[in-house]
């Protein structure tokens, strides 16, 4: 049989991802430097460990409904209220989700009809445009470049009537950069004006540095904060990069509750639920505090940044795990050949294109142990400066 007759167009647009590419290189070399995997190098905080294996014992394994453990939303909006202010009412809806990703996936699903357009931000985590390929979408790309801020002036140009989403990520990757909230202020302003929803992926709300952090809340900027904003905001939040536990899968979104009705439906039907041992184990996070961790983190982006100093231009990463550094047009290589380059002396790091529309940055993830970071910093500077 000829399956490769059969397979659909939707899959034979989507590429497979640059990252994977990167980990199946990993595996060929001796003991490389890993500065490629977004991933924390740390293990989920005992609360969550004990959660989880108690779930298991219990028997909380089966199905759960599809919008998630009731006592897990109940302090979902508990948190919420605390955090940006958003109220329980008839009108917000709270699902869980398997992954950040789940909750796009079903975003997008529920949202996008084929034809229609949704804005996103270039450079851009790799799934943003794909989603919408799958589905029959059209990703139209923000240019960010070069400080990767996702403003309103630059996204009103890119509005048409076939919008119908605007999605922001902040902190974002790859690049980490923070946007302020009088920024995501003006982004929900803007979509709000022209009718579009505003989608807010912050998968790395708790993973937010010091000098990012909005100075009225002490927490990180974010549309959803603005008066009314549950309204017109779907809030995408997930627990797997702040708690060491992304194989976990565990995401959950909240917003109109019109909407938060159709993902429901649509993850019925896909996802069925979130992983259920997960949701017991993630209501432990709820109570735990991981500000130690954000504030190594915050110690390991100081020193990338001064190891990286005068060799390229680097916006600044208020928050998440990465560096996003510019090749040095004086090099005359484009990303790919710059992290072919470091592969050459086993260090791995990704290429602007897995991002991007262009190829003229590549990605860092300190998420590394500190040792290893430092090693690999110091090899990446001796490229940056040209000596191959």
């Amino acid at each position: 049989m000829n399956i490769d007759a059969l397979l659909a167009g939707r899959s034979r647009a989507v590429e497979a991802s640059g990252i994977r590419r990167i980990f199946d290189l990993a595996a060929t070399l001796k003991d490389p430097i890993d500065l490629s995997i977004g991933q924390p190098d740390f293990q989920p905080p005992a609360p969550l460990q004990e959660a989880l294996i108690e779930a298991v014992k219990s028997g909380r394994n089966g199905y759960t409904l599809s919008q998630g453990v009731p006592a897990l939303r109940e302090k979902l909006f508990d948190r919420l209220a605390v955090d940006v202010g958003w109220r329980r009412t008839d009108d917000l809806g709270l699902m869980v989700t398997s992954g950040t990703l789940g909750a796009l996936t079903l975003a997008y699903m529920a949202l996008l009809d084929e034809g229609d357009e949704i804005i996103i931000p270039d450079p851009y985590f790799v799934a943003y445009p794909h989603l919408a390929r799958l589905i029959g979408a059209h990703p139209v790309f923000c240019d960010t470049y070069p400080d990767c801020r996702m403003t309103a002036e630059r996204i009103e140009p890119l509005i048409t009537p076939r919008t119908k989403a605007v999605l922001l990520n902040s902190p974002g990757n790859p690049s980490g950069v923070t946007l302020t909230q009088r920024e995501c202020a003006e982004v929900l302003d803007l979509c709000r004006r022209r009718n579009v929803l505003l989608i807010s992926d912050e998968i790395y709300d708790e993973f937010v540095y010091d000098d990012a952090r909005d100075p009225d809340s002490g927490r990180c900027p974010s549309p959803a904060r603005e008066p009314g904003a549950e309204e017109d905001v779907l809030l995408v939040r997930g627990f797997g990069k702040s708690y060491g536990c992304t194989g976990w899968r565990m995401g959950y979104a909240a917003g109109p509750k019109t909407l938060i009705n159709e993902m429901t439906k649509v993850q019925q039907y896909t996802f069925v639920c979130a992983p259920s041992i997960s949701q017991w184990g993630c209501l432990a996070a709820l109570d735990t505090d991981i500000t130690p961790i954000v504030q190594q983190y915050q110690k390991r982006r100081d020193m990338a940044l001064a190891k990286l100093e005068g060799l390229t231009e680097v916006a600044n990463p208020g928050g998440a795990f990465y560096l996003y550094p510019r090749v040095p047009e004086r090099l005359g290589l484009t990303g790919q050949q710059f992290v072919e380059k470091a592969v050459e002396n086993s260090v791995l790091v990704i290429p602007a294109n897995v991002f991007s529309e262009r190829d003229t940055h590549f990605r860092i993830s300190f998420a590394a142990a500190e040792d290893k970071l430092e090693k690999g910093l110091e090899i990446l500077a001796k490229l940056l400066e040209g000596k191959f």
